[in-house]
């Protein structure tokens, strides 16, 4: 495993993980202390990842939605993209670690930008937001 500060200081095959997988997971800490791990789309939007709440059915409004809810009270968190096949020897992940800042949409256009660039879907309909900016204090990687 290694590390760095920054996305921008990857080795050349964990941004290309990075730049071409679909979903990552975000862990976070809910009410109870407990950790919890959901699937996000995202994208790299300058030195930070960013992701949103967008149109996908949700049981609540937006602002009421429990990850927000729990980023609020403690925004650390984690990102982590990895990539599986059953070739173990091509196993790889990156994991991004650091401080989530919840956003309104209209305060980042640059975040949008990135979401809307990189799937079709939010060109189709942008993402109304909140917009999860995680501004990584490390991140890890390893490949087999």
């Amino acid at each position: 495993m290694s590390r760095s500060e920054s996305v921008a200081k990857l080795p050349e095959w964990a941004g290309a993980l990075l730049d071409h997988a679909r979903v990552a997971r975000l862990g976070l800490i809910d009410d109870d202390g407990g950790p919890r791990v959901l699937p996000v789309t995202y994208a790299l939007a300058g030195e930070a990842i960013v992701t949103a709440i967008d149109h996908k059915p949700k049981a609540v409004p937006p602002e009421r939605l429990a990850r927000l809810r729990w980023l609020r009270a403690r925004p650390s968190a984690a990102l982590t993209v990895d990539h599986y096949e059953d070739d173990w020897s091509r196993l790889a992940w990156v994991q991004a670690i650091g401080t989530v800042e919840i956003l309104d949409a209209a305060d980042a256009p640059e975040a949008l930008a990135a979401l809307t660039a990189r799937y079709a879907q939010y060109r189709d309909r942008a993402p109304s937001g909140p917009i999860l900016l995680l501004i990584p204090d490390r991140v890890v990687w390893w490949r087999a």
